[in-house]
């Protein structure tokens, strides 16, 4: 720990740990994780390999664990209680009350936590990329996220299972990933990298190439200390190499020639991928790169004609190991690279459409026609009508005054008049949620922001277990400094993506969950019988996605087609409180029924279902509330 500054707080890395074969740990979030800790040198954490029951092959870790790295090994018994109710890997501060769960959240921390005990290791910040989003966002809503953190690692274990008895097949992600690598690359200054990129073809006569001979002798690199030839390197590779390197990024080069300047956009050359974001090496690169040489060690070896369907990922995987430390992280962690040969990229390949390939969400029609009332008049003429359930107790409140001050809103940064409107979103839920709950009951508040929620209930109910998971670090920080003024000892905190929560539940609530985050919140509940309280919002958000295609209830789809559906959708939206008040009433109808939808769903499914409006209806433009008891 030499040279680190002493972490406040004790912080245990958990990873799964099932078996070890040809050099690989499964799963491959485990190897993931442990190539990132050698990769960032990262000594802070206190590392847990967690055995399954069929765990196999711990004999052989030493051969594929970096000697650095200090290990302990034990049962999923021996767990803290707040980690048993998450996926692996997970980090805990101690005192095991804030956990932070799922690949791309703890791979995160990590880096952040890296570069806090050594900040001089900027080029390990770098790894989160522009603005520091590379895979922030979360896997239900962005599709790179769960390509990169779910569907490719599982796919490639898929894979590497099924070539111990027989030829694979190729994974549809490994296609969708060798598209993606063919696409233009965009970054936020695309338009002056792309001018640049004009005028040093029109100074060659050629257009560059980005081959991994160019790759291996031009790029200036820590091992070597080489240089790149401005005049013969690809503008993409001395762009991408340049953050790589001991130096600043290089000067802006002289006004561009006429002929560049005048040039229209959309005649402007395409910057080619370097890595798989673009032009710079990230968090992405490191989490697919295990994967994808496990992936081409077996196409090597059982399927080695299929190689030349993947020039440009085996491209990529030759460039990646020029990038400073990855070789020697590689061979710590027992990866030996393969030596791939250079293949041919056509232009007119072949690639499997989106359509083709699983988990890629419906396309929106852009064309919505007509408006919200012919959609309206088809489900009245079945039946189906707004009418609210009754709300049980309009008037009821919180006496906030004798509260203290860390439960209330106000402590969330926020004006007066929103507090006061924060106070009456709460009342509501508070008021159902204290009839609904008893002594030991568990209760989650899902996408728990700052915690106005969870803190609330949490000091009223202390009997109960309150458990906030938020993926946002920052308003989960908050919402525990305002838990520890308070000294509260029923609540914990989980930095997860929603599926990542696998513990049971008595109670789910989400106040103001966007779009089909609310749909996965009633998921999430009726898969544990639990009951819940949802106040949906962003209802212009909703789409059909991986895990749920609208209509969702069996009467809304013998009515309504998804394209009308997406106009309910689209209208319920428009409630904002400066619209004319017609059309308000027309987007609080529109909510109605976009809910009634849900309702209809979760009853099919077993549950006694309410929608109501919160009182005042005031207190906000989505003052939806749908109550569900299971039967």
């Amino acid at each position: 720990m030499k040279g680190i500054k002493k972490s406040l707080t004790e912080e245990y890395l958990y990873l799964d740990f099932s078996y070890q074969k040809e050099g690989c740990i499964f799963p491959l979030h485990t190897s993931i994780t442990l190539f990132l800790l050698s990769y960032c040198d990262c000594k802070i954490f206190k590392v847990c390999l967690v055995l399954t029951g069929e765990s196999t092959g711990i004999s052989l870790l030493k051969s594929v664990l970096s000697e650095d790295v200090e290990i302990q090994i034990i049962s999923r018994q021996e767990l803290p209680p707040i980690v048993q109710s998450c996926c692996l890997p997970a980090v805990v501060e101690r005192p095991d009350n804030f956990c932070r769960a799922g690949l791309a959240v703890v791979l995160r921390h990590i880096i952040q936590k890296s570069y806090e005990a050594d900040p001089s290791k900027k080029e390990i910040l770098e790894l989160l990329g522009f603005k520091k989003t590379c895979l922030k966002a979360c896997a239900e809503v962005s599709q790179w996220t769960r390509l990169c953190e779910l569907t490719i690692p599982l796919a490639i274990e898929n894979f590497l299972k099924e070539s111990s008895d027989q030829p694979p097949a190729i994974p549809a992600e490994i296609l969708e990933l060798e598209k993606k690598l063919s696409e233009p690359v965009r970054v936020h200054n695309d338009d002056k990298l792309r001018r640049q990129k004009l005028k040093q073809q029109k100074a060659a006569g050629v257009r560059p190439s980005l081959s991994k001979e160019e790759t291996k002798s031009k790029v200036h690199r820590q091992e070597t200390s080489e240089e790149v030839d401005s005049s013969s390197a690809s503008l993409e590779l001395r762009v991408a190499f340049s953050k790589l390197t001991v130096h600043e990024e290089p000067a802006p080069a002289n006004r561009e020639p006429a002929h560049v300047r005048k040039t229209k956009a959309s005649d402007l050359p395409p910057l080619d991928h370097v890595f798989v974001e673009g032009l710079y090496f990230t968090l992405a690169d490191i989490v697919l790169l295990p994967c994808i040489h496990h992936f081409l060690v077996i196409i090597c070896k059982k399927l080695s004609e299929k190689l030349v369907e993947f020039p440009l990922l085996a491209a990529w995987y030759q460039r990646i190991q020029e990038v400073p430390r990855v070789k020697t992280t590689a061979s710590q962690c027992g990866i030996q690279f393969l030596n791939l040969p250079e293949l041919q990229t056509t232009s007119n390949e072949q690639q499997p459409s989106l359509d083709e390939v699983p988990c890629v969400e419906e396309q929106n029609d852009p064309s919505f026609i007509g408006g919200p009332r012919p959609t309206m008049t088809k489900l009245m003429e079945k039946g189906i009508e707004v009418m609210f359930s009754p709300h049980p107790c309009p008037t009821w409140t919180l006496d906030w005054d004798a509260l203290p001050a860390a439960v209330s809103p106000k402590e969330g940064k926020m004006s007066s008049d929103r507090a006061l409107r924060k106070q009456q979103q709460l009342n509501n839920l508070v008021y159902v949620v204290t009839n609904q709950a008893k002594p030991g009951d568990r209760i989650v508040d899902f996408c728990s922001g700052g915690g106005h929620v969870g803190i609330v209930l949490a000091h009223m109910l202390p009997s109960c277990q309150v458990t906030l998971i938020e993926n946002k670090e920052l308003s989960l920080i908050r919402a525990k400094k305002r838990s520890d003024e308070l000294g509260l000892s029923n609540i914990w905190f989980i930095q997860a993506n929603m599926e990542y929560f696998t513990g049971t539940f008595n109670i789910g609530v989400a106040l103001h969950a966007c779009g089909v985050a609310t749909d996965m919140v009633i998921e999430q509940c009726i898969k544990t019988r639990a009951s819940f309280v949802t106040c949906p919002c962003c209802y212009g958000f909703i789409q059909n996605t991986s895990k749920f295609n609208f209509p969702k209830s069996e009467q809304f789809k013998k009515t309504l087609s998804y394209k009308e559906h997406m106009i309910l959708c689209r209208f319920a939206d428009q409630t904002a409180v400066q619209l004319p008040p017609q059309r308000r009433l027309i987007g609080k109808q529109c909510m109605f029924l976009v809910d009634l939808d849900r309702a209809r769903a979760a009853e099919e499914r077993g549950y006694s279902i309410q929608v109501m409006s919160m009182e005042p209806e005031s207190c906000s433009p989505k003052n939806n509330m749908i109550v569900g008891v299971p039967i």
